[in-house]
């Protein structure tokens, strides 16, 4: 192996560490931090305060101590009473809180990203305030689904109602038919036999 490829494989790791710690540095010091303003904290080596109190150099971001009156520098931690700490909620609303619930040991964030060193750990209950608001639609809709249902259903056992009067008339009316009919059979059949017997009788006399 040549003398080059030697010192970037020895340098490989060292190179993994220094962007290891490069992207946890970006995320301590974005924490707290608005998309929005994310370009307003990298856009210099000095940021300076929102209030025009004065200025602070980027590794004083969120480093705990209060350097600006309105909390500029300290998006992520609870140092500066006028502080705004942004909460992401991925996957629901975002929301920003005061500097002072941070690290108070209790979740306000539903990704709890606001208890990062509180000593407690917060479940991400972003998805879940979803799937419950998902889940009264659709017992919303399931509700007005059963109503709809119990309607119609109600309409057929009317119409079934009034298809079995209607069955029960016309079965009342063709029995009486065929009683009619029945009767004016038998009568026939007897006026013929009365007819038969007279004549045999007067042909007999």
């Amino acid at each position: 192996m040549s003398t080059s490829g030697l010192l970037l494989s020895s340098l490989a790791p060292f190179c993994f560490l220094f962007s290891f710690a490069t992207v946890l540095f970006l995320a301590s010091a974005l924490r707290g931090v608005a998309p929005r303003d994310e370009k307003y904290y990298f856009d210099g080596a000095v940021i300076r305060c929102r209030d025009g109190s004065g200025s602070f150099s980027r590794d004083r971001l969120n480093d705990g101590f209060c350097d600006c009156g309105d909390g500029t520098d300290e998006p992520g931690t609870s140092a500066c009473p006028e502080g705004k700490f942004y909460c992401r909620n991925n996957g629901d609303s975002p929301r920003f809180l005061f500097s002072s619930f941070v690290n108070d040991r209790i979740c306000d964030c539903c990704d709890g990203s606001d208890e990062y060193e509180s000593g407690i750990t917060c479940p991400n209950t972003c998805m879940k305030d979803i799937i419950a608001e998902d889940r009264k639609t659709d017992h919303g809709l399931k509700g007005a689904d059963l109503d709809k249902s119990g309607a119609l259903q109600n309409k057929d056992i009317l119409d079934m109602e009034d298809l079995f009067h209607k069955l029960t008339g016309l079965r009342i009316v063709a029995v009486l038919e065929l009683v009619i009919v029945v009767s004016v059979m038998a009568f026939c059949l007897c006026y013929r036999r009365t007819r038969t017997r007279r004549r045999r009788f007067t042909l007999k006399y």
